[in-house]
């Protein structure tokens, strides 16, 4: 007989037979649950029940099927991550849009309006649980998703730093528009899960410079998201793309797009590799403070936590 339980009732003991979500990391795995990290995994998952088989249990499943959530704080997190999941949805439906306007030659920033303040309404609700709604993507919606989360990330790091609700809804709004550039690039290329050519990896590198010049053509279009836009990958060292700037000069928005974006890449299940937890992605974005703003890294911990 196999069991399915909610996950928050999943205890150490107990015997899974399946995770029900995508998460690459428990993919076609079967196992004795006993490490508090397996644990950890999968109650951030985007897994909502899990199937477990009292028979090879080392505890009594039923019993704890029959548990109550073990706090208010539970059930509260389970109705945020409803509702931001819901969000995210239909965030990521209006972003599609309002992209593929652009590929038309329409473009009014005004449409964007409603999924920054769909994302802010969700970063005041939980911030941690944003990030892990939208860590699993599918190919088709990888854009979409990355650059809602990246967007919730800055929203979140602009509100933390108090830099001003004017300028931390343009965080909100540089963080939805700051991949623009990847809609004139193949997905072919983008979701190539193997290496990349030498001509596929320029494309790709070209991404940021030709969002940018997108966004040039419209002056309602600040300065603020035209750098994201423009230098969301560069380095402190200088050994970043396109230009190579080094760290004085680059913005504080950059620095903070920067950040969001190479965790939410770090953090994302994707076909060929596994997800980072948030702490093995902030402690290898720590330990490289060449490339990111350390004291950034600190507060984006600080925030998820």
């Amino acid at each position: 007989m196999v069991l399915r339980i909610p996950k928050y009732l999943l205890r150490k003991g107990m015997y899974i037979e399946l995770v029900e979500c995508a998460d690459s990391e428990f993919s076609g795995r079967r196992f004795l649950l006993e490490a508090d990290s397996d644990l950890r995994s999968i109650l951030a998952s985007s897994a909502e029940s899990v199937l477990v088989n009292p028979t090879k249990s080392e505890i009594d499943c039923e019993l704890h099927a029959g548990a109550k959530p073990d706090d208010d704080a539970t059930l509260r997190d389970a109705e945020a991550r409803t509702r931001i999941r819901h969000a995210v949805s239909q965030a990521s439906a209006t972003l599609r849009t309002g992209f593929d306007d652009i590929k038309t030659g329409k473009f009014d920033i005004a449409r964007f309006a409603p999924v920054a303040r769909s994302i802010t309404a969700s970063v005041l609700l939980s911030p941690h649980i944003l990030a892990e709604v939208t860590r699993l993507k599918t190919k088709d919606e990888g854009t979409y998703v990355h650059s809602l989360a990246v967007s919730g990330l800055m929203t979140g790091l602009g509100q933390l730093l108090d830099l001003g609700n004017e300028t931390t809804r343009e965080l909100t709004i540089a963080g939805l528009l700051h991949d623009l550039g990847k809609l004139l690039i193949p997905n072919a290329i983008l979701n190539k899960g193997g290496q990349l050519t030498d001509a596929e990896r320029r494309m790709v590198r070209s991404h940021p410079e030709r969002g940018y010049l997108l966004l040039k053509q419209h002056p309602e279009v600040s300065d603020l998201i035209l750098d994201i836009c423009r230098f969301h990958h560069e380095a402190l060292d200088g050994s970043g793309y396109p230009l190579g700037l080094r760290g004085d000069r680059l913005s504080l928005p950059v620095r903070i797009s920067t950040v969001c974006d190479v965790f939410d890449a770090l953090t994302s299940v994707r076909p060929y590799k596994r997800a980072w937890t948030s702490t093995e992605a902030l402690k290898w974005m720590f330990e490289r403070g060449h490339l990111f703003d350390r004291r950034l890294v600190l507060r984006l911990g600080s925030l998820l936590n």
